[in-house]
């Protein structure tokens, strides 16, 4: 028995802005709501990705470091190269350490947080 349903998941940042606008286009969402230190993205599946302005924030050093990698998403995609190119096109970078790239790519979004995508079968 489920004790609730997932509605949002929050990512620290330095801008609050910049990465909700980058995961609105990486996920075909909205901005739905803004105030000073938060933004939330509505996703098309109705899952909300939320942004929030922490004063001194530091990114994760993926795959290991100071400070760690606390958690990352993973996003499905039709074709990797292409989801890849597209994601790159709208702010996100290549993390160096690819661990199998011929199944999926691990990239960092503005903010510096890792997520991967993967061609789903």
């Amino acid at each position: 028995m489920a004790i609730g349903k997932l509605w949002s998941v929050t990512l620290d940042c330095a801008d609050a802005q910049q990465l909700a606008q980058f995961w609105a286009q990486a996920l075909d969402g909205k901005v739905a709501y803004e105030s000073d230190n938060f933004v939330g993205v509505e996703t098309p599946g109705g899952v909300w990705i939320g942004a929030y302005r922490i004063d001194g924030y530091q990114a994760p050093d993926w795959p290991d470091g100071t400070p760690p990698k606390q958690f990352h998403l993973d996003l499905s995609v039709s074709e990797l190269d292409d989801a890849e190119r597209a994601m790159l096109e709208i702010g996100a970078t290549k993390a160096e350490h690819q661990p199998e790239p011929d199944r999926w790519r691990v990239l960092l979004d503005p903010a510096g947080h890792p997520f991967c995508i993967s061609a789903s079968a």
